[in-house]
């Protein structure tokens, strides 16, 4: 079972990406829950969610002491980076916040997810190139399963489905060029 939650600020795509993971999970024939919580405000306001995917039935949402944790910005990197288990990872966006954790017992990678998103054609697919690290560091689902939910996702707007696609890409091949 591995939890993993996802923070950011609303507009950066934290609950999209938790639903695509989510939905490859399922894709796969997997476990999965998906918890979201935001506040009230469309854009601007925190956002996070929750998403556990598990071989075995899983008894609970709640993601009190992840195993992964994805940070959009600064805010929520260091408001959940302590909270994450030991021994776990913790992906933040580089170009937007520091990667101090405090802690040398998690592996940090900090990863320039705006500036790969913006080569790729978008900013806004940076949470896309998290899920490419998060896939590439722990194999928890198939890259295909995440380009398929894309495809379905976005079956009327091929742009954005092609740059989410290289913005993801740009995240995997960043996590591998870091080994």
């Amino acid at each position: 079972m591995v939890r993993i939650l996802l923070a950011g600020q609303g507009g950066q795509g934290v609950l999209s990406a938790g639903r695509f993971l989510a939905e490859s999970g399922l894709h796969e024939g997997k476990e999965v829950s998906y918890l979201p919580a935001y506040g009230p405000e469309m854009r601007g306001g925190t956002a996070n969610c929750s998403v556990i995917i598990s071989e075995e039935e899983i008894a609970s949402p709640l993601c009190n002491t992840p195993d992964v944790l994805i940070a959009l910005n600064a805010p929520s990197f260091h408001k959940f980076a302590p909270r994450v288990r030991s021994g776990g990872i913790i992906i933040v966006n580089g170009s937007i916040s520091d990667s101090y954790a405090g802690r040398e017992d998690v592996t940090v990678y900090d990863v320039p997810m705006t500036d790969l998103a913006l080569e790729a054609g978008d900013r806004r697919a940076a949470n896309m190139t998290a899920l490419g690290v998060l896939v590439g560091a722990t194999a928890l689902v198939k890259e295909k399963s995440i380009v398929s939910c894309l495809q379905e996702r976005f079956v009327a707007k091929p742009r954005v489905c092609e740059t989410n696609e290289k913005a993801f890409f740009a995240g995997k091949k960043f996590y591998e060029s870091l080994r």
